[in-house]
């Protein structure tokens, strides 16, 4: 289906229909089905297995969950998980969904400040913690983050059977959950500052998956394996519950370590993973010294952030296997667009695909809201089942976020053209205007990944007394690569208008990033402004 004539808008596809149902529904559905199948397969940091569970087996747990909770809580309230990639996150998942309460779900590597704001703003009435990970000593800092808090009324080690499976009361059965009603509560990444619980509910997350696993057009059953995090939707979303709407075994892993991935890729045949770009150039790293045999391996996805298209042609090339550029974002559940295994490679490597089924796009103008004409740059706006119910305790976000015409506003610009595909070009709030013209960072930062001094790059404004903003770019070096200046601006100047090129560089090691991977650019802002990154001279 083609765009709408010469309006950068692209209608619904209904050839697949929204199926009324919940996450429970759905973990019901696939264990009668195939109960003897593996469902979940834990992944020691050394990359071998260790517990697992059948289809069967998961929902006895999740059930027996349910009814523990149910003695505790009352559907509807709120539970915040906060914990790595373990077993119990994903029981704890399926168990709130079966018994109607709505999962928080919160980063590992929050501290005290952080895990204060998610309880108190979600309204959180208990806390299922690991003891610690990877160092941060979450039993201690949670003690401190909830103090003040009187809502609080349980504070649970998620991997203490006794107490997490504790019945504090006799339960009659589990209640009938409305598929529109609230699963879950994910704080977004806060690329922009403070994060808000966009609410998603049970018939956006089950859809967004199963058209998802369709897309992906690999053989039910086939093995897919997760090292995103469970707190994102491309972890406990994407990963687990497309997983689930595939039939698949789901190998997940708690530590991103390339090697033992790499490992356990090869040794348990998987068919799908995922991950943001920065995994994929980790792996890459390894492949150039050890060889692996990913014969089995079909495709692999990536999306958060630009995707090079480098990346992409060497991912393809090394791995031997399909890529899929996928974009969405929380609010959204959080898939809206993705290339296919069968668009060429063009497509793969500069757009973010078309969208999936029963998602309406529209391009509009930042300033009027009126719709752009096709291949004109805009804000990226979403219609459709998937849609957030809103932000949580939060109207003012929420009626900025969600137009009255039911339209949500991404906040990414891009341009749409006939057959509907979508090209990023950047955020609005990331949009650069100098002297009165709008510079998109993602141009001039696609520009730049062609530099082979380059292995990573942001393109940010600068406050500026005469133009107003000026364009800087933090550059991550490629590996012995040095910078220089001179011949990065000689690069751009072979490409793009003046206006376009950098005027401020910067080389870093490193980015700071949110939970998902995602670069977090008015961070960059901040510390060069504060001159803790240095000008390149």
């Amino acid at each position: 289906m083609a765009a709408t004539h010469s309006r950068a808008e692209f209608p619904i596809q209904d050839d697949e229909q929204i199926i009324e149902q919940t996450v429970g529904a759905l973990l019901r559905e696939v264990a009668a089905e195939v109960p003897d199948r593996l469902c979940l397969i834990e992944v020691h940091d050394d990359g071998s297995r260790g517990s697992t569970w059948t289809f069967a087996q998961m929902l006895s747990d999740a059930e027996r969950l349910a009814h523990a909770l149910l003695s505790r809580f009352e559907p509807g309230e709120k539970i915040c998980v906060w914990a790595p990639n373990v077993p119990e996150w994903i029981i704890l998942e399926f168990a709130c969904a079966l018994s109607g309460l709505v999962l928080v779900t919160a980063n590992p590597a929050y501290q005290v400040g952080e895990l204060n704001y998610v309880l108190k703003q979600s309204g959180s009435v208990a806390l299922f913690l690991t003891e610690s990970y990877r160092g941060n000593p979450m039993a201690k800092i949670a003690q401190q983050a909830v103090g003040g808090l009187e809502g609080i009324r349980e504070i649970t080690n998620i991997q203490d059977h006794a107490a997490l499976y504790h019945q504090a009361s006799p339960t009659s059965g589990l209640p009938e959950v409305d598929p529109m009603s609230a699963a879950q509560i994910q704080y977004t990444s806060g690329t922009t500052g403070f994060p808000k619980g966009a609410m998603l509910h049970h018939l956006g997350l089950t859809n967004n998956a199963r058209f998802y696993a369709q897309a992906l057009d690999v053989e039910p059953g086939s093995h897919w394996a997760t090292y995103m995090p469970l707190f994102h939707t491309s972890g406990c979303a994407m990963s687990l519950l497309g997983a689930l709407a595939n039939r698949s075994p789901l190998f997940v892993v708690k530590l991103f370590d390339p090697g033992p991935i790499l490992e356990m890729l090869e040794r348990e045949k998987v068919v799908w993973t995922g991950g943001v770009p920065t995994m994929f150039v980790a792996m890459l790293e390894v492949m150039k010294v050890r060889n692996f045999d990913l014969n089995s391996l079909q495709v692999v996805s990536s999306g958060g952030s630009m995707v090079a298209p480098e990346l992409v042609r060497t991912v393809k090339e090394v791995f031997g296997c399909e890529f899929v550029t996928v974009y969405g974002q929380t609010e959204c559940s959080p898939l809206v667009t993705m290339t296919r295994r069968s668009d060429t490679i063009e497509d793969t490597c500069t757009t973010i695909g078309r969208p999936l089924p029963q998602t309406e796009v529209s391009i509009r103008s930042v300033s009027k809201g009126t719709v752009k004409a096709l291949g004109e740059t805009g804000e990226i706006c979403v219609r459709g089942y998937a849609k957030m119910l809103g932000y949580h305790d939060n109207p003012e976000a929420t009626a900025s976020t969600i137009d009255a015409e039911g339209w949500l506003h991404t906040g990414d610009l891009g341009h749409l053209d006939e057959r509907g595909y979508v090209t990023i070009n950047g955020r609005v709030k990331e949009m650069i205007i100098r002297g009165g013209e709008n510079l998109f960072p993602a141009e001039i930062e696609n520009t730049l990944l062609e530099h082979e001094a380059v292995a990573d790059v942001a393109v940010v404004g600068l406050p500026d007394d005469k133009w107003g903003e000026i364009v800087a770019a933090f550059i991550r070096p490629a590996e012995g690569a040095v910078l220089n200046g001179d011949s990065l601006k000689a690069h751009c100047r072979e490409r793009l208008a003046a206006i376009k090129t950098p005027v401020v560089w910067a080389s870093v090691d490193s980015f700071p990033l949110t939970g998902s991977g995602k670069i977090q650019k008015f961070a960059l802002r901040e510390n060069y402004l504060k001159g803790e990154i240095q000008s390149l001279p």
